[in-house]
């Protein structure tokens, strides 16, 4: 394994390359910081070139040079020679080149203007580590310089190629034999902090470190290295990973902007970047062999976060604030569900989250206010909650068939020794006071959650003792099952109550200096939990949020109270960010997603989330029962939990994972028991401060470059791109269900924050509305005029148009009539005071009443015949008409009725009529079959199948349908 101190890499090829002229040694010409790239380095490096960042890295060939060993003149007018002289310099790309015996790895910043070299070794010894990191940052043109030498140098073995082009280097990992080196391929942009990205990884690639197949180092692989491929591979890395190359996403925001201002307030440029937070660092393991041979391990290799991120776009009359969730899960006891339960002797909990609610206002997109304040932006809070197993030693037995095994403790601690290391543990990462929500069941016909509801208040109550006044934890039990099962109480609202009282007593974290804006730091952290930490702790932690959310919103000036309603756009934003959020939880720990949501608690819409909730159980009991084992298998080889050694059993083997997660029992000997009564750390109780703003002499005459390379990642000056690529544009919004119409006719409310409630009846009732009704007036009503009728017909009309749920109504204008009747109006809208003027429509009535009430007042208007006073008035005007018509306008005489009648009479009796009364002889047969009865009518013999009234009956024998058939005259 080489050492830490490694020298440069020399310009030759593994084998026989040429040397570079004297005095190039060792060491390259100094980086040109010349903005202008010539046409020779536009062609350098193809697998350098910048992707876009949804795309997947595409492997393609490098360009050579006419000259590939031309000497290399040093450049003086560099700005910097080694890591860190000028300022911020992250790669962000790199590309991973390979010969027989090495693997080069080239790093390049987002302008391509910085490249570094990384040089594995491919014939170590099995199970060593061989790695050289260069100190020099090159230009373009020296790096492809370089590349043309060390292929040139290896054109005995084939030369250099391409081997791929990745976004990073998640760590390296052996198993029984060589190493390998986990390589990230594709990603995706999920999220903005401050002009940093954070990225979710989309693809990887395993890439083994031994010589290549052709190689006469070739090495053979084991049946046993093959099976501990297979096993990870059950590790899906493209689900629910991310990472960030300039902002440390394992630590929350309020920690990373107190570190940078304590850093420069010390005189440093930036914080130390190795100082990331490896409880939430997934690859931990796989970044230990780096750490112990790379100088700069973090300038190659990304630690990534298990867990969920998401962040929408809030607008505010044209004011724009993002929300931001990022979930972080702990790699410490991290497992399934039944095999994962409770905490283990280290004070480790099982599906220990911690969840954080970023919200800022994008006037300006850094962390830096206006001047030389650094960090002190004031348009940026947060918020941060946590949840976790209950910290006691109980497990859940799930080898049986029942979908809720018994629940057993299986140790019972009189001094709570594993929720005492639990409690310090938040004491230091968050501060005081904790605030613990415990949602378990109180109530059971057979205990199970009561168990554990009577022992964690016991071990509260018995923690407690020792603590001061101030900074004890603060325990509230609520049985939320009962509750919601119950008719008489409200779910919400009860929790609404305690949010409140969670947000004012820990306090939420805003940025700012101390001149301008007053900022404020969290002190504490709300803890919840219910027996699996999912659907209840979910919906819990969504209204604690939502309250932070009214404080922050509040904090930053755009809203006047500390509370949102439901039913807005804003805070059904919320609720589909915070749904997603418990999805993604639930099926990293139960396998499933959400069995009870926020709809189920909130009562609504119950019959479709009752019918969702089963299938959701079923699908949880069935992982559980058959896919849980396999997923801890992978989760213990990936973290580290397992370490193959010779002589111990293999993963596989092992009954259970017991000893994989707790500390070694032959160690308890060699140190000393905790403290009973001082078991909290007293540097962790004291308050949290933010430190101040750094002063202008502090940080110098330097740009803000020099300090954080925002503009440059967010901004990407020089880069061509359109608006469909940029995250901004793509991010989710309340903007998007903006309806375009109704805005230009006026009758949407832009503000996210008004309520929407109402609509889902207006528009379940307008679906069941029949289509056809009856409208019925008194019998002494005037009949309309032309005015109300049309209105009638306008409002029938509008309400025929399906209006979305979040729309407003609005009552419809009619404009005058014209004048002139030919004239067609131009509206059919009018003045609101008008409408209100004018009759209203007679309601429709049911089909049903309409029916009673026509026959009712049938017979009424039969016994009881009337004249109404509309009837009088119409005839009154007919008679008065002045061109009313005589009835009589002829004077010619009538004709008689009866000499018709005669006439008539004398045709029957001519004898024309009677001939043509004669009965043909086909008719008299006709007749006499018919009048033939055989002994047994209701049987059809063969003699009857031709008859005609058996034609339909002939045609159901040849198949067709009896009902389809013409009628058959008998």
């Amino acid at each position: 394994m080489s050492a830490p101190g490694s020298p440069s890499l020399p310009a030759t090829g593994d084998s026989g390359a040429p040397s570079l002229p004297a005095g190039s040694e060792g060491k390259f010409p100094q980086l040109s910081r010349d903005p202008l790239v010539s046409q020779d380095d536009a062609g350098a490096l193809g697998g350098l070139r910048a992707h876009d960042h949804d795309d997947s890295a595409v492997a393609s060939t490098f360009d050579r040079s006419t000259n590939p060993v031309a000497a290399v003149m040093p450049n003086r007018d560099a700005e910097c020679e080694k890591i860190g002289e000028g300022g911020v310099c992250r790669m962000h790309k790199f590309t991973l080149y390979e010969t027989a015996t090495r693997y080069y790895v080239v790093g390049t910043d987002m302008l391509e203007r910085s490249y570094r070299v990384l040089k594995i070794d491919r014939t170590a010894d099995s199970g060593d580590l061989s790695i050289a990191e260069d100190d020099i940052v090159y230009s373009k043109s020296e790096v492809r310089q370089l590349l043309d030498a060390i292929d040139d140098g290896n054109r005995s073995t084939g030369g250099m190629r391409l081997k791929c082009s990745t976004w990073g280097i998640l760590g390296f990992i052996r198993f029984t034999g060589a190493y390998y080196m986990l390589l990230i391929t594709k990603r995706s942009q999920v999220a903005m902090i401050g002009g940093h990205y954070v990225y979710q990884v989309d693809g990887t690639e395993l890439v083994t470190l031994t010589t290549s197949a052709s190689s006469r180092f070739k090495q053979d692989r084991n049946p046993e290295e093959a099976r501990f491929l297979g096993i990870l591979n059950n590790l899906d890395l493209t689900r629910s990973f991310y990472f960030s190359y300039s902002y440390d996403i394992t630590r929350t925001l309020q920690h990373n902007i107190a570190r940078e201002r304590e850093a420069l307030g010390q005189g440093q440029a930036r914080s130390d970047p190795d100082s990331f937070n490896a409880m939430f660092a997934w690859n931990h393991y796989l970044l230990e062999p780096a750490v112990e041979t790379l100088k700069n391990t973090y300038d190659w290799c990304l630690p990534v976060v298990h867990g969920y991120v998401d962040q929408a776009t809030l607008s505010v009359y044209g004011r724009t604030v993002y929300i931001t969730i990022i979930a972080r899960r702990s790699r410490f006891f991290a497992g399934a569900r039944f095999l994962k339960r409770g905490a283990n002797d280290l004070g480790y909990v099982a599906n220990d989250v911690e969840t954080e609610q970023i919200v800022s206002e994008m006037l300006t997109t850094s962390f830096h206010a206006a001047g030389a304040k650094l960090y002190a932006n004031p348009n940026y809070t947060s918020y941060v909650q946590h949840r976790g197993s209950i910290p006691l030693y109980w497990t859940q037995d799930n080898t049986g068939v029942t979908p809720k095994p018994p629940i057993e403790l299986n140790l019972v601690d009189p001094f709570y020794g594993a929720a005492a290391l639990h409690f310090d543990d938040l004491f230091e990462r968050y501060g005081t006071p904790i605030y613990v929500l415990n949602l378990v069941k109180s109530r059971e016909r057979s205990p199970r959650e009561a168990k554990l509801l009577k022992e964690y208040t016991n071990a509260v109550k018995y923690l407690n003792q020792f603590l001061p006044d101030d900074k004890k934890i603060i325990y509230k039990a609520w049985d939320m099952s009962r509750a919601s099962k119950s008719r008489d109480q409200d779910v919400i609202g009860t929790l609404e109550v305690i949010a409140e009282d969670v947000v004012q007593t820990t306090g939420f974290f805003h940025n700012g200096d101390f001149d301008t804006t007053g900022p404020q730091m969290q002190n504490g952290v709300a803890r919840t939990n219910c027996i699996d930490c999912l659907d209840r702790t979910n919906a819990a932690q969504f209204v604690i949020g939502k309250r932070a959310l009214g404080h922050q919103l509040h904090a930053l000036g755009v809203i006047q109270d500390t509370s949102i309603d439901y039913d807005t756009d804003a805070v059904n934003l919320f609720t589909h960010m915070y749904h997603d959020h418990g999805d993604t939880i639930a099926v990293q720990y139960g396998g499933s997603h959400l069995v009870n949501t926020m709809e189920t608690y909130r009562k609504i819409n119950q019959w479709t989330s009752h019918s969702r909730d089963m299938v959701e159980s079923f699908k949880r009991y069935y992982n559980n029962s058959f896919l849980d084992g396999q997923r801890q298998e992978a989760y213990n080889l990936f973290l580290g939990n397992y370490i193959f050694a010779q002589g111990q059993p293999m993963l596989w083997d092992l009954s259970t994972d017991y000893y994989l997660h707790h500390a070694d029992p032959r160690a308890w000997a060699q140190k000393g028991r905790r403290h009973y009564m001082r078991w909290f750390t007293p540097e962790a109780l004291r308050v949290r401060e933010l430190p101040p703003v750094p002063r202008p002499s502090q940080i110098g005459r330097k740009p803000l470059g020099f300090f954080d390379d925002y503009w440059l990642e967010y901004y990407r000056p020089l880069a061509l791109s359109s608006f469909v690529k940029i995250f901004s544009y793509r991010m989710n919004s309340t903007l998007r269900y903006i309806p375009f119409k109704s805005t230009q006719e006026g009758r949407y409310d832009l503000s996210p924050f008004c309520v929407r409630a109402g609509a889902e009846t207006e528009q379940a009732a307008e679906r069941k509305r029949p289509r056809k009704g009856v409208n019925f007036s008194e019998a002494n009503e005037e009949s309309s005029d032309d005015a109300s009728s049309q209105v009638s017909h306008v409002t029938s009309t509008s309400k025929r148009v399906s209006i979305h749920r979040w729309l407003q109504p609005q009552l419809a204008q009619l404009s005058e009539k014209s004048t002139s009747a030919t004239v067609g109006q131009s509206s059919i809208l009018k003045d609101a005071h008008h409408a209100r003027a004018l009759p209203e429509p007679a309601p429709v009535a049911d089909k049903t009443q309409s029916t009673q009430w026509t026959l009712d007042e049938f017979v009424t208007h039969a016994l009881n015949p009337s004249v109404t006073a509309a009837e009088t008035a119409e005839y009154e005007r007919y008679v008065s008409h002045p061109l009313k018509l005589p009835l009589v306008v002829s004077t010619a005489a009538p004709r008689d009725p009866a000499s018709e009648l005669v006439e008539y009479v004398h045709g029957l009796a001519s004898a024309e009529a009677v001939a043509a009364m004669r009965v043909g002889e086909e008719d008299v047969q006709d007749y006499r079959e018919f009048l033939t009865v055989s002994d047994n009518p209701l049987t059809v013999g063969p003699a009857d199948a031709p008859k005609k009234r058996y034609k339909a009956y002939r045609q159901w024998l040849k198949g067709k349908s009896l009902f389809k058939q013409l009628r058959v005259d008998p």
